[in-house]
């Protein structure tokens, strides 16, 4: 249980002031810990990276930083699911859908709860349609690399659940199902 709230306590150190989709990190990070307890998660790695899903794309901390205070598996989810942000933009986009589709299991169900929350922040967005319905597209693109693997464990029988969940949001946006 330490290991998580020493999680808790970086990530929300790190994201300190800032936000997302309209509200702040700490509140979005602690959706995607929610989401995962809530499909009955218990392992405490997963539920650490869970916490520390978006510190390597929007923080300054690297790999190496996860890796000395939370240990290998904590840093290799982690990794597993941040786009490398010092690559350009096209390139970066196509090295993270490669990246994705190889991810683990437990990594694609962090991801699955990052998107899900995510899409439910989007009530708080202030952007311009273009902006959303990009976020919108980018999400839905994620989940329908990641969705099979995640059907296919029964484990997670509430995984259905948040994925039914995004198809509402995408038909709501008009985006064709992922299901």
């Amino acid at each position: 249980m330490e290991l998580i709230e020493n999680a808790e306590l970086f990530a929300k150190d790190c994201h300190a002031g800032k936000t997302t989709n309209g509200i702040t990190y700490t509140q979005h990070l602690e959706d995607v810990v929610n989401r995962l307890k809530g499909l009955g998660v218990i392992d405490n790695d997963v539920l650490c990276a869970g916490w520390l899903c978006n510190v390597l794309e929007n923080t300054d901390t690297t790999f190496d930083d996860v890796y000395q205070k939370f240990g290998n598996v904590v840093a290799v989810l982690v990794s597993s699911i941040s786009k490398d942000m010092t690559i350009p933009r096209k390139q970066r986009n196509k090295e993270f859908t490669k990246q994705l589709k190889e991810a683990s299991f437990d990594a694609k169900l962090i991801k699955l709860c990052d998107i899900s929350a995510n899409l439910s922040d989007l009530k708080y967005l202030k952007a311009s349609k273009s902006k959303i319905m990009r976020q919108i597209r980018q999400n839905r693109h994620h989940l329908t690399l990641i969705k099979n693997d995640l059907l296919e464990n029964s484990q997670y029988p509430n995984v259905f659940t948040l994925l039914n969940s995004a198809n509402t949001t995408f038909k709501k946006y008009g985006q064709r199902s992922i299901l």
